[in-house]
């Protein structure tokens, strides 16, 4: 027992020095993840941050453009909605009045010539010729607006064929001088326009771009699709935000089939609007890479460090195993299991230090086997050896204190230190060691012990070696008082005590 708790003592510190190693390793392997993990999530809003400017820059480059020709258009419009109020207008010939409507009217290949309708939807005039076919457009939306919204302004159509091909219908209203309904003046943008203005971008297969108009409806888009030009959809919660809101962005999905996307929109307040989007999934493609390649650099580098750690927790054991049986070689006698005569040395200069700095007892115990010589003689020395061994087992379980120390002294003789006990105490634990030994050895009683017991309080000027001789006194004088007792020494003088 007193083998065990020595062997425990001993490698507790190397079992904690193990776990100490592989608790740094570990809490290292985490705070290096958790700041490769930090950089990795910096480097992912890096990359949404610059997607998002990215978007913004394009969609407020697309809304320029879009903006710019709109108003250049309307532009014209307003001239020749304002020149049709002119009384000589009608006075002039039809090459005049050509000249006079749309000599400064904008022209580009991608806008439709601008057209005249009075208040019953006649064309009256058509800036490509001077003599325009019948054609009547009061059955259109542009047309019923401005005679039904005097203040509508500027209005911009569906998308619809016009003149056969795809385009949008700009239109203003003209109005007389007392307010009334005079006719319409409308013009168009065809959606070459918007695919050559596409076609110049740089976008990604999966990018988005789409062009509403303020109610929500869908002017143009790319990908083009015709399924999706023309549809209102104005109750989604992101294009309600879209027509809310000057500028913004938002993370949503258009359909089910599609993957979520970062749309964003810029100056949403010209009469349409450019919404821009982009896959998720494209904003992280590089960074997953990255992200990925890190990760795999850290997680390779994490089991290196756990693993070495291991081996060398590993080895710190073996160690520390190796260590514990020379300390055990070293400081126990091979043949009881108690500590040898140099481990006692060593153990009473210390506790004989200790007990003068703090003022306290410190009690020795000299035991004795009775009669050894001679039971060796006629027994052998194999059965010494049992009895010997059997006294330390009586010795190991009355002594229970983790600052006591039982040794072998030599040959049949044993010395128990006892700290801070005074004779008394002491006297009480040799006598269970006594008992004991009685006990194991029954009435045939082989072999008993004699005891010999000394505690005093050391002072600097005194050396340990006092007490064992004190104790070896009192041992002596059990022996000579007819063996199997025990005697306390009381300074200098030896009494019987039991």
């Amino acid at each position: 027992m007193e083998f065990g708790r020595r062997k425990d003592k001993a490698s507790r510190p190397w079992r904690l020095s193990a776990k100490l190693l592989i608790a740094c390793s570990v809490i290292t392997v985490i705070g290096f993840s958790a700041i490769c993990v930090n950089v990795m999530l910096d480097m992912r809003r890096s990359e949404e941050e610059l997607a998002r400017q990215t978007l913004e820059n394009l969609a407020s480059g697309i809304d320029s453009d879009i903006g710019r020709n709109v108003e250049l258009y309307d532009l014209s419009l307003r001239s020749v909605a304002n020149n049709m109020m002119a009384p000589e207008i009608k006075e002039v010939s039809k090459s005049l009045r050509q000249l006079i409507l749309f000599d400064r009217i904008a022209t580009a290949r991608h806008f439709g010539a601008i057209q005249v309708f009075d208040s019953t939807g006649k064309l009256i005039v058509d800036a490509s010729t001077l003599d325009p076919l019948p054609e009547n457009r009061s059955g259109e939306e542009y047309f019923a607006v401005h005679r039904d919204q005097p203040n509508v302004g500027l209005f911009i159509s569906r998308p619809m064929l016009h003149h056969g091909a795809y385009a949008i219908v700009l239109s203003r209203r003209i109005t007389g001088d007392d307010g009334s309904f005079l006719g319409v003046v409308a013009g168009s943008i065809r959606f070459s326009y918007f695919h050559d203005l596409f076609g110049r971008l740089r976008l990604d297969p999966n990018d988005v771009i789409t062009v509403f108009r303020r109610d929500g409806t869908v002017i143009m888009r790319t990908p083009f699709d015709l399924d999706i030009i023309g549809k209102y959809l104005g109750d989604l919660p992101g294009v309600k935000r879209v027509l809310s809101e000057p500028s913004g962005s938002y993370s949503g999905i258009a359909t089910p089939t599609h993957s979520p996307r970062l749309y964003v929109w810029k100056d949403g307040t010209r009469p349409l609007v450019v919404l821009v989007g982009k896959p998720w999934a494209d904003i992280y493609r590089l960074w997953r890479v990255e992200a990925t390649r890190i990760g795999a650099i850290m997680a390779t580098l994490a089991v290196f460090v756990l693993g070495a750690t291991l081996f060398l927790a590993h080895e710190i054991g073996r160690r520390a195993a190796a260590e514990e049986k020379l300390e055990e070689l070293a400081t126990t006698d091979a043949l009881t299991g108690l500590r040898n005569r140099r481990k006692f040395d060593a153990a009473i200069e210390t506790e004989w230090r200790r007990a003068a700095r703090q003022k306290r007892p410190l009690a020795l115990l000299m035991i004795d086997a009775d009669h050894f010589k001679s039971f060796n003689d006629t027994y052998g020395h194999q059965a010494g050896d049992e009895v010997l061994i059997g006294i330390a087992i009586c010795i190991s379980d009355s002594v229970h204190r983790a600052g006591d120390c039982a040794a072998r002294y030599g040959g049949e003789e044993f010395a128990v230190l006892l700290p801070d006990l005074s004779p008394t105490e002491a006297f009480r634990v040799a006598e269970t060691i006594r008992i004991k030994v009685e006990q194991w050895c029954g009435e045939a009683a082989t072999t008993t012990v004699s005891i010999g017991a000394a505690s005093m309080i050391p002072d600097v000027k005194t050396e340990w070696t006092t007490m064992i001789r004190a104790a070896d006194e009192a041992l002596y004088a059990a022996k000579a008082s007819g063996r199997n007792r025990t005697v306390v020494a009381s300074g200098t003088k030896l009494s019987l005590a039991a």
